[in-house]
């Protein structure tokens, strides 16, 4: 990755307090979503480590991960599958597979669903996210793509905050630690 690229993304990010009762300081990513350097960046500095075993397919859970998983997708050239949680009881038409991931940061268990239609049997799955702290979406998503007879190839994700050994385990490569971000 560009060392123009980690400085301007960490340049960018904003760190919120959600007021009383809060226990840590929220992030604010949405400047770089502003950046349009940052944008133009981004697919290519996330796909990187993934291109000797090229992915047939992204796949990104809502909501940032739709953003960043067609970026992805396009500097790979393959498609892209949003990974769906259920809002307001809406879910997405078609055939799902279903995942309930074990608690994440915030010890909420979360439910994703792929539609079966875009997942098929055979393909190699890139899991891409903004940022990881538990490996728990990443879990799930796993699952959707065994359950579907397709394979994961690894995750890429522009912060890795997890645990270096759920890093290896889940084959997370990112963009930018924690240590890498103040406060």
């Amino acid at each position: 990755m560009r060392p123009e690229l980690s400085r301007r993304l960490a340049e960018l990010i904003r760190w919120v307090d959600p007021g009383p009762g809060a226990a840590h300081l929220v992030s604010d990513i949405s400047g770089w979503w502003r950046d349009p350097a940052v944008l133009a960046d981004l697919g290519p500095a996330l796909v990187a480590p993934f291109r000797q075993t090229p992915p047939t397919v992204v796949i990104s859970p809502a909501v940032t991960g739709y953003l960043l998983g067609p970026l992805a997708a396009t500097a790979l050239g393959v498609g892209f599958v949003a990974a769906h949680k259920p809002h307001d009881g809406r879910l997405p038409p078609g055939t799902l597979t279903w995942a309930q991931s074990q608690p994440d940061y915030l010890g909420r268990r979360l439910d994703l669903a792929v539609r079966d239609r875009h997942l098929e049997a055979g393909d190699r799955v890139l899991v891409v996210d903004d940022w990881v702290s538990t490996g728990a979406q990443v879990r799930a998503l796993y699952e959707i793509c065994t359950a579907r007879g397709a394979t994961p190839v690894g995750t890429a994700t522009v912060v890795a905050d997890c645990p270096p050994e759920v890093a290896a385990e889940l084959r997370i490569r990112g963009l930018l630690t924690r240590a890498d971000l103040s406060p």
